[in-house]
This record gives structure tokens, sequence and C-alpha cells, in this order.
């Protein structure tokens, strides 16, 4: 059906006007039914924040979401546009998306008063019904709500008292759609009650007029839980109001992270990436062993940002090198890790001894913790003995990150059995040479992992001649010289 123009041809043709809640509930409900996937491109969340969600808007409740950095929060709120009908029709040249069957500005009012039937009809898209703000601390009650405006007044003729001198906030011109603010504790105690009304009676009040405008709109929420204490909080009056509080959380495990991060990365370059499973498990076990050491601030947390970040810049390292050499292939290897420090070590908040050690040499205790772990999952059972006594012997590789695969593999034919041992439990072809590079340093960033063998910060491999501690303990000795630090 064509979209009526006019107020008359929109009687006509039987449209139902309804709440905006009712039409997320309605929509929400004809999705679930068809089996359509709710939130698309949110990984982790089906038995937790998704279920809570369905549940909140079944109910008609306002909602907040509750969680660190990187858990999708502001994703979820913009994806709820999606609940929305396509079109809605307003009275044309609303700022508050007026319905042509009940306006609520003294514009649309009028306008109706004026035309009648013939009064014209604008439709606006779901995707122009999502109104966002970022809390900060300079936000007025001016923004969200509104306020007057001399300069309409003089140029309309209109007295200040006259309702038409009114210019709308954010929260008014979300009507009939959805309102999201980020960053809640951020806003202003007395901001924070200017939302009383429109949460609890359904309306808002401008300034000093006597105008009393029953908003139809959908209040959705983001916070961090840190932000209570660090910025500001969220008033105990306002969280009553709010229907649904929903907690986020990080991936519960490495494989749902890896396809988060797969999903985000941007790793498309000019010439094929191939990005080994292990270097992919790494980089998230990473941000796991972040998230579990003492020294990292778990108040602020480390974001799903963290790993989709390292994963590009380690991708680009290993792009760099294929530049360089004329490899036609980019495979990533533990020190395109390694040379992806920068993009670590702004996304760890550290405590006290974290800062004491700095985010760097913090950073490669990481790497070589998640190498580790992930190492013993791969090579469970396989034995690297002999590679271990090589370099006993007092035998060194130094496996420059700038090295082609060529002058790796020939290099790595030199330690007994290392090849044909990692090419145990992994499929790959021996020819395939930019990933056996690859593969087998991972096994000996492992070995290095597990105290059998040293590392130093070129890339080299030696014997493990320092003091040699329990492998989750942090090894600088191996890494820099530390001499007189305590």
């Amino acid at each position: 059906m064509p979209n009526a123009r006019t107020l008359g041809e929109l009687r006509t043709s039987g449209y139902v006007m309804r709440g905006v809640k009712d039409e997320m509930r309605a929509n929400l409900i004809a999705k679930m039914r068809s089996g359509e996937r709710l939130f698309p491109g949110i990984i982790g969340y089906d038995e937790t924040v998704v279920p809570q969600i369905v549940n909140a808007i079944l109910s008609k409740h306002n909602i907040i979401l509750l969680g660190l950095r990187g858990q999708a929060k502001s994703r979820i709120l913009r994806q709820l546009t999606e609940l929305l009908d396509d079109e809605i029709p307003i009275i044309a040249g609303s700022e508050i998306n007026d319905s042509p069957f009940s306006p609520l500005s003294a514009y649309g009012r009028q306008t109706m008063d004026l035309h009648g039937d013939e009064m014209k009809i604008d439709w606006v898209h779901r995707d122009n019904r999502f109104v966002e703000k970022l809390a900060t601390p300079d936000v007025t009650i001016a923004d969200i709500i509104g306020d007057v405006d001399p300069i309409k007044a003089a140029k309309g003729g209109h007295l200040l008292s006259d309702e038409l001198t009114i210019h709308f906030g954010l929260l008014p011109r979300a009507n009939r759609g959805i309102f999201a603010i980020n960053e809640l504790p951020d806003l202003a105690g007395k901001i924070q009650v200017g939302l009383f009304n429109i949460m609890q009676e359904g309306d808002v009040q401008i300034k000093g007029y006597p105008v009393r405008l029953p908003l139809d709109v959908m209040l959705v929420f983001s916070a961090n839980p840190e932000d209570y204490t660090a910025r500001g909080k969220i008033i105990t009056p306002l969280k009553d109001r709010i229907g649904a509080e929903v907690h986020t959380h990080y991936p519960a495990n490495v494989q749902l992270s890896a396809s988060i991060t797969q999903q985000e990365a941007w790793t498309t370059r000019d010439s094929a990436v191939g990005v080994p499973d292990f270097i992919g498990e790494i980089i998230e076990q990473i941000a796991f062993e972040a998230r579990d050491d003492q020294r990292v601030d778990k108040r602020s947390g480390v974001s799903q940002r963290f790993s989709i970040t390292v994963l590009e810049s380690a991708v680009s390292n290993a792009e760099r090198r294929s530049l360089t050499t004329g490899e036609a292939e980019i495979v990533p290897r533990i020190s395109d890790i390694y040379a992806a420090l920068p993009a670590m070590t702004g996304k760890m908040e550290l405590e006290y001894e974290g800062e004491q050690i700095g985010a760097a040499r913090l950073a490669k205790d990481l790497i070589k913790r998640a190498s580790g772990v992930i190492f013993e999952g791969f090579f469970l059972g396989i034995d690297f003995e002999r590679a271990v006594q090589w370099f006993e012997q007092g035998n060194k590789i130094l496996l420059s990150d700038t090295a082609s695969a060529d002058e790796c593999v020939l290099l790595l034919e030199s330690v007994p059995e290392l090849i044909d041992s990692t090419l145990v439990p992994l499929d790959f072809n021996r020819k395939d040479k930019a990933k056996l590079v690859s593969a087998c340093e991972f096994v000996l960033e492992g070995l290095y992992a597990q105290n059998k063998i040293s590392r130093n910060e070129d890339g080299g491999f030696e014997a493990a001649t320092k003091a040699k501690r329990d492998r989750r303990g942090m090894i600088y000795e191996d890494l820099t010289d530390l001499e007189g630090y305590n």
C-alpha cells in the first residue's frame, strides 16, 4: 500500500497508531515466532543478555545495560531500532514526530486545526527514530528537555510565553522512538532528576511553561559500573524507575572471543592473509590472561577491542614483512604479536604493581603466558627434548620478524626434530613455508613459556641459562637487563 500523504488518506487506509513500546513488543513477538535471529552480530549473549532484554521489551520496561568496556552495549542499543516499524506517519514539519491523530505540540495542533483532513503527512524511517546522547558533565536540562528560544520568538512575532517559542531538546525530539543515553553516570545529578517525569508519569515540563508533553518514548541507557565511583553515579530514584538492569559480560571462552574478533577485525589486505588458528587463540588468551592478572585493574576491564586491534596490528606487521620480502601470502607469527605491543599497552589500566613494572613488560609476560597455555593445548604429549638439548649445547637461533620464510626455514631445519614434531598436530603442508615458520616459532615460544629455553628482545632463542620460575611468573631476565631492579 502506498504511503498516505494527507490525514484524510491516512484515515481511509485504516492505519492504527500504537505506542512505541507496544510496537516493539509486537515486532519482537513476530520475529521470535518466525525464528529470526535477534541482535545479529552479537556473539556470546544468546543464553544470558539477550533473554533478559527480550523479557524487558515484552514487559514494556525501560532498560539499562551495565558492563565494562567493549561489551557491545552501544551496539545492542542501536540494534533496538530493528524492533520498530519500517516507517511511521507524522505531521509534516513537526519537530517532535507529532502523531497525525493526536498531536502534542502547539505547531501540530494548529496545523491540524488549519488543514483538517488535508493536513500533509510525512513518513519517518525507523533509523531516524533513534536519538542517542553521550552523557558528559556539561550536558544541560536545555539539551535534554528544551528551553525558550528568543530568536524563534522574534522571527515569528510571538510572546516569550507562547508555546511556539519552545526549542525542543533531544528527549522530546525522540518522541515515538528510542532515546538512548550512553555512560549515564556521567550525567549530572540534576539532569538525571529531569528524567523522572518522563519515566514515571510519561511527560516532561519545559522550563517555566505551563505545558505538559506526554511523550511516547522508549528510554535505554548504558553504564560502566566503574563509573559509579570514578566519575559519578546513577542517583537512586532514577535507578528505581528503570524497569530492567541487564548486565553484559566478556566472552566466556577463547573460541567465542575469537569469533567476535574474526567478525570485527579488519584483516583484508591487498595480498592473501592466512592467520593460523593458534595465532588467533594466543591473541584471545592474552586478553583472558590480562583480565585474570592482579596487576591489571579489574574494575576497568580489558575490552574486546584489545584482541581486535592486536590481531589487526599483527597482520599489519606481517604485511610489512611481505612487502619487504616479496612474499605472496601474509601469515602472522609470534614475533608479529610482540610487534603489536602498542596495540596492547593503551588498553590496560594497571594497578600499582603493574605501573611499577610498566605496561610493555607486563604485556610481554602476558604474551608468554598465553603462548604457554595454547601450546599445551596443541602439543600436549609431544616431546621436544632433542630440540631443547640442541639449545643446551650452546646453539642459538634468531628469527627476525623481518626475515623471509625461506631464510627462517633454513635456520629451523638445523634444530633436530623441531619441524617434524611441530607438524604432528597441525593440518597444513610442509611446503607451506610461511605457516611452517609461524608454527615453529609458536613451538619455540611454548618451550620458552615452559622455561626450557630463553628468548631475548631480538626474537632469538637460546638455552635457558637464567633463573627459572613458575610458568605464570614473569621472567624479566630473559627479556631485559633489570639488574638492581627491586
